[in-house]
């Protein structure tokens, strides 16, 4: 299935920008889940200063703010075959080890919440089972709704509220999985919706490493593994390693965001 991706993210500000920084990982590359067939990143009011494959594989983008401008546009947009391989990406290993995704962070980190929902692994006989298993039980857990957290809220926190999106339900399978030792990691990318075009923002979702396959992704918002809907982009031990955009900005300014997403066949 080829699909079609246009992301824009958009920034306005109240005053000219003294200095601003942004971080981006906003290109997919090529695996046995998907062939980019083209892929371009479009910026006004900023420059790309450099290029460059971090610790997790991902292609990541510097992109410095034009001094004094108001406004800065990030389109990122091309065209995505996938493939449909069960969610599973296989033995494809980086610069960063397998023990460096059992390692807990501030956004992962277990607590009495996690460890109860961990309980659903079972005695793990049947490992893709299991996590799927675990997938139901968070989702069951916590109903997918938004506005009730944001980008910093950790997997513990988003328990105890009862509800929350993809981020939410991903870093928790992530930390569950971490308490039992199991190596996993946070995806961001794309899903294409069925009569939906528009979307407000990017999606994700989680992957496991299981002996004999390799990496294999559970996306637990909608109980599914990726298929050809799916464009994988970037990962990371949470959110914050994979996000799509990410940066520092110095100045009296304040910042107002909007992001348009539009992910068709």
């Amino acid at each position: 299935m080829q699909l079609t991706i246009r992301h824009k993210t958009s920034y306005a500000y109240d005053m000219p920008v003294d200095f601003a920084l942004q971080k981006l990982r906003l290109r997919p590359l090529s695996n046995v889940m998907q062939t980019v067939d083209d892929w371009q990143i479009d910026i006004t009011g900023g420059t790309i200063e450099a290029s460059y494959q971090d610790h997790y594989g991902n292609h990541t983008d510097l992109v410095s703010v034009i001094p004094g401008t108001e406004a800065v546009d990030i389109t990122a947009s091309g065209q995505v075959t996938t493939h449909d391989k069960a969610g599973i990406l296989g033995p494809v290993y980086g610069r960063a080890p397998l023990w460096h995704f059992k390692q807990t962070t501030p956004l992962t980190a277990p607590g009495a919440g996690v460890r109860d929902l961990a309980r659903a692994l079972g005695k793990f006989k049947d490992p893709i089972a299991s996590l799927h298993d675990l997938s139901n039980a968070i989702r069951d857990a916590l109903p997918y709704q938004t506005g009730v957290t944001n980008a910093d809220t950790t997997a513990e926190q988003a328990i105890k509220i009862g509800a929350g999106v993809c981020q939410d339900h991903a870093q928790i399978f992530i930390s569950a999985l971490r308490t039992k030792g199991v190596p996993a990691r946070y995806i961001s990318g794309y899903l294409m919706i069925n009569d939906i075009v528009d979307q407000d923002a990017a999606h994700a979702w989680a992957e496991a490493h299981i002996d004999g396959f390799g990496w294999v992704g559970f996306d637990i918002s909608n109980g599914v593994s990726p298929d050809e809907k799916y464009v994988r982009v970037a990962s990371g031990r949470d959110a914050s390693c994979a996000a799509p955009v990410k940066g520092l900005r110095m100045g009296p300014s304040n910042e107002t965001l909007i992001v348009s997403l539009q992910v068709q066949q």
